[in-house]
């Protein structure tokens, strides 16, 4: 993927407390564009930190789940076409589209037809991903965010330079489900059920927020993470 740099000249820099400069007057060239997963649960908080991350670190942010959205709204594309053959006609609306409550009811409550459309939407849905990634103008970014709650099942994370999951308590979780998606704790229970548990994302990711506290901890979090990708991207074109 092609990338663009950015400069920054004459830092000087030095630890909070020492007053030995660590180094002065330097001028570095890094790469822009860098792309960053963001992954999680549902109820974690990922549309947040990626709002976050756009809004304070110039992210072009790419939401897998809305693509997968938009590609299942139109009834011109092949993820659609594939989805009515999976779940057949009772899973589709008099106007063409689909009924997505039964769409869920349904794979909520059978394995074999959750697999099937994860496959279908980590072929259709990552295609489409590589092709925004192909097209961005990254001169005009500095990170790419792409939040994807199944990344590593997609496979997608060969395409990210860091990922970063996105943790809180079950309680939490199902707490922000329910008032996002105005449904019962039991339903919001089946979700989390058949999705990766906090220790999986911890286990897998270059960096973990645990998202159990304000906004503004929120915020921190991320910046801290921010800085350490900063100091990465340094150390590899200071040698």
């Amino acid at each position: 993927m092609e990338t663009n740099q950015l400069t920054f000249e004459h830092i000087c820099f030095k630890y909070k407390g020492n007053d030995n400069q660590l180094f002065t007057d330097l001028d570095v060239t890094m790469e822009t564009g860098q792309v960053v997963g963001i992954l999680g649960a549902s109820g974690s908080g990922k549309t947040t930190i990626s709002k976050i991350f756009k809004e304070n670190y110039n992210a072009f942010i790419i939401d897998a789940d809305q693509v997968a959205r938009d590609l299942s709204n139109n009834t011109e594309t092949e993820y659609f076409k594939e989805m009515v053959k999976l779940f057949g006609k009772e899973a589709v609306r008099e106007d063409g589209h689909l009924k997505r409550k039964k769409v869920a009811e349904i794979i909520y409550k059978d394995r074999s037809k959750r697999r099937a459309l994860n496959k279908l939407t980590f072929k259709y849905v990552v295609e489409d991903i590589k092709k925004q990634l192909l097209s961005i103008e990254q001169k005009k970014y500095e990170y790419v965010g792409i939040d994807v709650p199944l990344l590593y099942e997609a496979k997608m994370e060969n395409i990210c330079d860091y990922v970063i999951a996105v943790v809180a308590e079950t309680q939490e979780k199902i707490r922000r489900i329910c008032i996002r998606d105005n449904i019962s704790e039991e339903l919001a229970m089946q979700r989390l059920k058949i999705q990766n548990d906090n220790e999986f994302f911890t286990k897998k990711a270059d960096f973990v927020i645990h998202n159990d506290g304000t906004l503004e901890k929120l915020s921190n979090s991320l910046k801290e993470i921010i800085e350490k990708i900063w100091r990465n991207g340094y150390q590899d074109y200071s040698h």
